[in-house]
C-alpha cells in the first residue's frame, strides 16, 4: 500500500486545540482555527503582527496579565532552542466586539522551536490550553467541595511542576550567559587610550532576555599617527556567537598590521570567515584615521554605517562604501572603500545595530535620533558623551539586543 500524501496545512489548522505559529521576532506567521475561534481574532488581525500588539496587556490588571512571562518563554525558547512549559497563568484578552472591554482568562501554555538544517530557531510553536472553566469551577463549586478540592489539587501540582522545571531550565542558560559574558570581556581589548587619542567604548549585553550576542569592538595603533578602529557583530546567541566574536576580532586585529587599508583588511577577514563555524552573515566596520592628514579611510561588511560630528555641529554618516556582509557572497569579490577628511575636534562614533534598531521602525529613524542626539551633546568629552548617547538611545525598559559603542575625538 503506497503512503498516502499528506496535507500539513490542512493538518496544522484542523489540529484540535489552539496552536500559533511566530517568527522569531514574536510576530505571527499562523493560526489554527481553534486558535482564531477561541481567541476572539480573524487571521488577518493576527498575520504579520507582534503578538503583543494583537493582544496587548490588560492595563487594569498589569500584575495577572502575563505578558513579561510570555514573552521571557518565548524569548528563551529563540535563546536555547529548547522547548520552554510555562505555569499555569492569567492574560486577559481585550474583547474584539467591545473595545475596552477586557475579559479574564487562565491558560497553560508550552512554547516549542522549529529549528532549520543549521540549528537556528525559525518559528515558535505557541500552544494554548484554556484552563478558565477550571479555574471557575475550583472558585464556585457550591457544595460539590470534593470536586473543587481534587481540581484545586491538580492544578496546583501541576503548576508548581512546571514551575520547578522553568526554574531549572533558567538556571542552566543563567550559568551560560555568565560564562559567554566573561568570555566576551577577556577577549575584548581593555578600553585603554590608543596613543595620545581620547577614546571611550561601551559594551551592554542585551537585558530582559538570556541572550550573549557576538559584538564586539577593536582598536589598533598603526604606524605614523594613526589608528584602525572596528566594531562588529556575530549573529547568534551564547557561547558560540562569543567564540566566533573572539575569532574574527582576532584576525581583524592582525589583517589590519598588514593590510594597506581597511577594506584589505575585510577581505582578508572575510577569506577567514569561510572556515570559521557561524561566522557567515557576521557584520563589520573598519575606520583608518590618519591624523597627519586628517583623513577617514573606512569600508563596511553590511554594519550600520559610522557618524561623523564635524565641529559646526552637522553630522555625516560614512556610508559610501557598504557591501554585503560576511560570507554573503559565493565568491571573493574586492571590497570598496572610502575616504573623507576631518577636521580637528570632529568626533567619530562606531556602534552596533543594538544602539539605533528597534522593531517595527526604519533604520533611518534610527540614525536620525543617533544624530541628534550628537547634536545635543557633542561638546562633551568623549567619555560623557558615551553615556550621555546610551542613556537617549537605549529604551528605558532595558535593550533587548548588545550594543558597542566606540567614540574618538578626532
Amino acid at each position: 500500500m503506497s503512503t498516502p500524501q499528506i496535507d500539513y496545512a490542512a493538518v496544522f489548522h484542523a489540529l484540535p486545540g489552539m496552536v500559533a505559529l511566530l517568527t522569531p521576532d514574536l510576530v505571527y506567521a499562523d493560526a489554527n482555527e481553534d486558535f482564531l475561534r477561541l481567541a476572539g481574532r480573524s487571521r488577518e488581525q493576527l498575520l504579520g503582527r507582534y503578538i503583543f500588539d494583537v493582544f496587548p496587556e490588560n492595563p487594569n490588571e498589569p500584575a495577572a496579565a502575563g505578558m513579561r512571562e510570555t514573552q521571557a518563554s518565548m524569548l528563551r525558547v529563540v535563546s536555547t532552542g529548547e522547548r520552554d512549559t510555562m505555569a499555569l497563568l492569567r492574560y486577559d484578552i481585550e474583547d474584539s466586539q467591545r473595545p475596552g472591554q477586557w475579559v479574564e482568562h487562565f491558560w497553560s501554555p508550552v512554547n516549542a522551536p522549529v529549528l532549520d538544517p543549521d540549528g537556528r530557531v525559525v518559528l515558535i510553536v505557541h500552544r494554548v490550553e484554556e484552563v478558565t472553566e477550571l479555574i471557575r469551577a475550583r472558585g464556585g463549586a457550591g457544595n460539590d467541595s470534593g470536586r473543587a478540592r481534587v481540581l484545586e489539587a491538580e492544578l496546583y501540582t501541576r503548576s508548581r511542576e512546571l514551575q520547578q522545571v522553568n526554574e531549572r531550565l533558567r538556571r542552566a542558560h543563567a550559568r551560560e550567559r555568565e560564562v559567554a559574558l566573561a568570555l566576551q570581556a577577556a577577549m575584548l581589548p581593555a578600553p585603554t587610550p590608543v596613543g595620545h587619542h581620547r577614546a571611550a567604548v561601551r559594551y551592554r549585553p542585551a537585558v530582559g532576555t538570556l541572550n550573549v550576542c557576538g559584538d564586539w569592538y577593536d582598536l589598533v595603533d598603526l604606524p605614523g599617527d594613526r589608528i584602525a578602529v572596528a566594531v562588529g557583530d556575530v549573529v547568534g546567541h551564547g557561547l558560540e556567537a562569543a567564540g566566533v566574536m573572539g575569532q574574527l576580532r582576532s584576525a581583524l586585529s592582525a589583517a589590519s598590521r598588514v593590510a594597506d587599508g581597511p577594506a584589505r583588511a575585510l577581505e582578508a577577514l572575510g577569506l577567514y570567515a569561510r572556515h570559521v563555524d557561524g561566522a557567515e552573515s557576521s557584520t563589520v566596520v573598519k575606520t583608518y584615521i590618519d591624523w597627519d592628514t586628517h583623513t577617514l579611510t573606512y569600508s563596511s561588511a553590511g554594519h550600520p554605517p559610522p557618524a561623523l560630528l564635524h565641529p559646526d555641529g552637522t553630522v555625516t554618516f560614512l556610508d559610501q562604501a557598504t557591501d554585503p556582509p560576511l560570507g554573503a557572497r559565493p565568491e571573493h569579490v574586492p571590497r570598496p572603500e572610502a575616504s573623507t577628511p576631518f577636521t580637528e575636534g570632529a568626533t567619530l562614533v562606531l556602534y552596533s545595530d543594538g544602539l539605533i534598531e528597534r522593531r517595527d521602525e526604519d533604520i533611518d529613524t534610527g540614525l536620525a535620533r543617533l544624530a541628534d542626539s550628537l547634536v545635543r551633546h557633542g561638546r562633551a568629552q568623549p567619555e560623557t558623551l558615551a553615556d550621555a548617547l546610551l542613556a537617549d538611545l537605549l529604551p528605558t525598559s532595558g535593550n533587548t539586543d548588545d550594543t558597542v559603542l566606540v567614540i574618538i575625538r578626532l
